[in-house]
Order: C-alpha cells, then sequence, then structure tokens
C-alpha cells in the first residue's frame, strides 16, 4: 500500500510541476510576444512578428546561448509538448473564428479566378525551388536523401502560403471582410490545400509509397465537397434552431462538436485540422447568433492567449547559430529572393490573366508571400523524415519570418500608390 500511495503522491506531484511548467512559459511567452509585438507596430509591423521573434529570443539562438539555465527553466523539455499542444488548439480555435468570418458567398462568386490566382501562386515558386533544390543539394542535402524527394520538399516548401498568419494579418488590419481580404482568404485556401495535397505525395514519395500520397490528395478533395453539399446545410439548420440573440448551450456544444470533428477528419487524411477548422466556420452562416458569438471580436482569449503560444513556439525550435558563415548567408539571401519573387510574381501574374486591376494584384501578391507557421510545419515535416538538414531548416525558417516581415510595409506601399479606382468592388466583379 505504502508503494501505491508513493506512485500516487510521485504522479500528482509531477502533475503539479508540469501545469507549473506550462502556465509559467506561456505566461512568459504571451508577455514577451505582446511587449515585441507593441514595439514592433510602432514600425508597422503585425503583432505576429514579434510573437514569433518572441519564441526565437527566448530559444536556443538567444537566450539559450547567453543564459542557457534560464532557458531550461523556462521551457523545460517535459513541458514543451504540453505547451504545444495547448497551441495547436489555440490556432484550430481561431482558424474556426476566422471561418466564421469568411464569406463563402463571395467565393463561389469567384471561384474559378481565385482557383487559377491561387495555382499560379504555386507553381512559379515551386519551380524556383525545383531550380534552387539542383543548386544546393550537394551541399545541403543529407547523406541517402532521394534527389526527387529533396527538390519536391524544397518546392513545396516554397509555395507556402501561412493561412494562420495571413488571418492574422488581415483582421489586424480590418481587412477581412474586405475584396481584397476575401480574395486572400480565398487563395491562401486553396493554396494551402493544395500544398498539403502535394506535401503528402511526397512524403509518400520519400517513404517510397506514392499511392497513399494520392490517397490523400483525393480524400481532400472529397472532404471539402462533402462539407460543403452535405454539413453546410446541417449547420445552417442547427444555426436556425439557436434563434435571432439567443444561442442554446446545446446548439453551442453540437456546433462545437462539430468543429471538432471536421478538425478530426482532415488531420486524419492529411491536411491538417486548422483547415478542417476553417472549413467548418465557413459553412456556418455568418450573420446567424451562432456566427456572430463565434466571431473572433467576442472570444479575444483566442488571439490574447493561445495564439502568441503557438506562433512563439515555432521560433523556440530555431537555431540561428547554425548559419554560421557569410556563404550559409548568401545561400539564406538566395533562397528568400527566390521565395518572394516566385510568391508575387506569380500572383501578379495569374491576376493580371484573370482581368484583375495590377494595383489589387500586387496588394494580393504581397499577400501571399506571408508564410510563417505553415511553412514551419511543412519544414518540420521535412526535418523529422532526414530530408531536410538541421542547417537548411533553419535557413528555411529566416525566410519564413522575413517574407512575413516584409508583408506590411509592402502593402502600405503599394496601397499608398494605388488610386481609388483601381481596387474598387466594379473592377473584381465576376
Amino acid at each position: 500500500m505504502r508503494s501505491v500511495d508513493y506512485l500516487i503522491e510521485s504522479h500528482e506531484r509531477m502533475s503539479s510541476n508540469l501545469t507549473v511548467d506550462v502556465l509559467l512559459a506561456l505566461a512568459v511567452v504571451v508577455i514577451t510576444g505582446r511587449l515585441l509585438g507593441k514595439a514592433l507596430g510602432k514600425i508597422g509591423q503585425p503583432p505576429v512578428i514579434g510573437e514569433v521573434l518572441a519564441g526565437i529570443l527566448l530559444g536556443p539562438s538567444l537566450l539559450g546561448r547567453l543564459f542557457p539555465a534560464i532557458e531550461v527553466r523556462l521551457f523545460p523539455a517535459a513541458a514543451t509538448p504540453a505547451l504545444a499542444v495547448v497551441a495547436q488548439i489555440g490556432v484550430v480555435l481561431y482558424m474556426f473564428a476566422v471561418g466564421v468570418e469568411f464569406d463563402a458567398a463571395a467565393l463561389r462568386r469567384r471561384a474559378a479566378r481565385f482557383i487559377f490566382v491561387s495555382q499560379a501562386s504555386i507553381a512559379v515558386p515551386f519551380l524556383l525551388g525545383l531550380g534552387i533544390a539542383a543548386f544546393i543539394r550537394p551541399e545541403f542535402a543529407l547523406p541517402g536523401v532521394q534527389p526527387m524527394a529533396f527538390s519536391l520538399f524544397m518546392g513545396i516548401a516554397m509555395s507556402i502560403t501561412a493561412f494562420p498568419v495571413l488571418a492574422r494579418i488581415l483582421t489586424d488590419r480590418g481587412l477581412t471582410r474586405t475584396e481584397l481580404g476575401i480574395a486572400a482568404l480565398a487563395c491562401a485556401a486553396v493554396d494551402d490545400v493544395t500544398a498539403w495535397c502535394l506535401l503528402a505525395i511526397v512524403v509518400g514519395v520519400t517513404r517510397a509509397t506514392i499511392s497513399s500520397g494520392v490517397n490523400a490528395a483525393v480524400l481532400a478533395a472529397v472532404f471539402i465537397a462533402a462539407m460543403f453539399a452535405i454539413a453546410r446545410p446541417i449547420a445552417a439548420k442547427l444555426a436556425r434552431t439557436a434563434g435571432n440573440d439567443h444561442v442554446s448551450y446545446e446548439a453551442m456544444t453540437w456546433t462545437l462538436a462539430g468543429l471538432l470533428v471536421s478538425a478530426i477528419v482532415a488531420e486524419a487524411i492529411g491536411i491538417h485540422a486548422v483547415f478542417g477548422a476553417f472549413i467548418y466556420g465557413a459553412i456556418l452562416p455568418a450573420d446567424s447568433a451562432i456566427g456572430r458569438r463565434l466571431s473572433i471580436h467576442r472570444i479575444p482569449v483566442i488571439t490574447i492567449l493561445f495564439l502568441p503560444a503557438f506562433f512563439a513556439l515555432t521560433g523556440l525550435r530555431t537555431r540561428i547559430g547554425l548559419v554560421a558563415t557569410s556563404h550559409d548567408w548568401l545561400i539564406c539571401a538566395l533562397i528568400t529572393a527566390a521565395a518572394v519573387v516566385g510568391k508575387f510574381g506569380g500572383t501578379l501574374a495569374g491576376g493580371a490573366l484573370v482581368g484583375l486591376p495590377w494595383s489589387f494584384a500586387a496588394r494580393l501578391g504581397i499577400l501571399m508571400n506571408t508564410r510563417g507557421l505553415m511553412e514551419l510545419v511543412v519544414l518540420n515535416v521535412g526535418l523529422d523524415l532526414g530530408v531536410l538538414s538541421p542547417r537548411l531548416f533553419t535557413m528555411m525558417v529566416i525566410m519564413a519570418v522575413v517574407t512575413t516581415a516584409m508583408t506590411a510595409p509592402l502593402l502600405d506601399v503599394v496601397t499608398a500608390t494605388s488610386s481609388s479606382s483601381s481596387q474598387s468592388p466594379r473592377a473584381l466583379a465576376g
């Protein structure tokens, strides 16, 4: 009995310590991210940049180098997985709230245009990524890595648009429901679903089971179609039962249960839980009582508490010290330049081909160049599979931060030089 009691007490003590560690890490991340976000906001940067930099500064790149004992105390190995789970739940909830405010009707009216532009924004950087992979593979590829797997991973990593980061930037600037915001969210949604399908295929190639990757791509298309064709009428009926002003606990419970199921299914078929959450939010009527209650501005705990943890934790995985020589920094600059030219150029060309005004297409290209967290998910897959080396992984993380930091100032410059007629809703109708 004494041994059993001792084990119970030990488990309770460990659980208590883990809880304290997670709460301390979360508090440090939130406070540091908020302070950096406010400081960078004075120079026109979105808060997300401060939150990502908070993770980098608190991780092995700075704090771990200068004060390793403090880093270990703030972010013990046992607490990091738990903190990561909290952050993942937060971003799932956030993308659901973004989906609630997304105008699905506007997407349907312009679906063909947006699909074409999004695919152009993938194709051009993807091809540039293949070219860079051929150039750097002899030096940066790990021994035994298949050339095709290495090249395809580089292509996908160059093609990603960070959906959560883009949504956060649009939210912070009040652009979510504007023509530009709707176009950016639509393109980014199609863009990243395509990228996840490509990633599933590449993972299959890496594991010599290409059929599994193709199956994931097919299942993704079926899932999206089923959500709009089958789940949407059910969600709309549930929203109508909630009334115009009052939302019952039962209606809210089933709505949130649907969110969780959608996220689980999306994760299971390989397109990530955040897209399942976003799509479920998008099928809810935005003007319903449930939609209004679950909008971003009604649940600030997500953006204030959970989301900074999601952004900052990615910085904790980055080791800037691995990029040590001028040659390394030159390659990093080459990767960044190709990513910017490919994403912006592909979006601009695709927009011009479908008749979007140049100024609108340029601003859309700037927004699509936003990377960040979704980029890091892809990079972590490559790192875990042994396709990307830690040094190249760090270079790609730097590229993601730089391209995201470019978004706000470039958008301000292009917007300031654009005439009001070039961005009128009439010019975008179709």
